[in-house]
């Protein structure tokens, strides 16, 4: 299979990167900055752009198959209140161009990295987690991305959002529980390698298709 994936220099993107060129995948990249991709190999073509670019999208998609991305909504550090690096609407913007390009070249699979407690899983974080979402801008991102599923939702695409717990960078792989309306109850941590692993497996799983799952481990 030969993807387009975007995200492919942030701390998860990395990690897909890897775990797709290791399982055999022919991988476009669309990246600000080709310099940060470090790995080299003969299935990988780097495209310099803007995600938020419906031109630059349309030549990194060239001869793709299906679509992963892992963008996010960045900030100058893991402060809560950090400032942002992206715009504030960074991922629904970069979505709404990336539907339209996608059915352009008869693209139909995409599996999209969200979070846990998007939307109506909100509600299942603990406390104090949404008191971050509602008063730092951590709550920026989680709102982006619900409008980037809204655009999804409604989007004839075959798209499976994964929405993992809180990232930590563990090398261990472990056996991922996925979880939906809150069953079985999720756990509080997944590493990315992890949710690296199964957003690359997920491209090839149709029970995920039009799916949004909480994973954790």
């Amino acid at each position: 299979m030969k993807m387009l994936l975007l995200g492919a220099t942030g701390r998860t993107g990395k990690l897909v990167l890897e775990q797709a060129l290791n399982g055999a995948h022919h991988v476009n990249c669309l990246v600000r900055q080709p310099e940060k991709v470090k790995i080299e190999h003969d299935a990988l073509k780097i495209f310099q752009g803007d995600t938020q670019s419906k031109d630059d999208l349309a030549k990194a998609i060239e001869g793709c198959d299906a679509i992963i991305s892992t963008l996010n909504i960045s900030r100058t550090s893991d402060f809560p209140w950090a400032r942002l690096r992206t715009p504030k609407d960074f991922l629904s913007k970069t979505m709404s161009q990336l539907i339209a390009v996608a059915n352009e070249h008869n693209i139909q699979r995409v599996v999209v990295c969200s979070a846990w407690g998007v939307s109506e899983t909100k509600f299942d974080l603990p406390a104090w987690f949404r008191w971050f979402i509602n008063n730092s801008n951590i709550g920026v991102a989680y709102r982006d991305h619900e409008r980037q599923e809204a655009l999804l939702e409604a989007s004839n695409l075959d798209w499976t959002v994964v929405r993992p717990v809180g990232l930590t960078n563990s090398k261990k792989l472990r056996k991922i529980i996925e979880s939906q309306a809150n069953l079985p109850k999720p756990k509080l941590l997944i590493s990315r390698l992890n949710v690296a692993k199964y957003m690359v497996r997920a491209l090839n799983c149709s029970n995920s298709v039009r799916k949004k799952i909480v994973i954790s481990t």
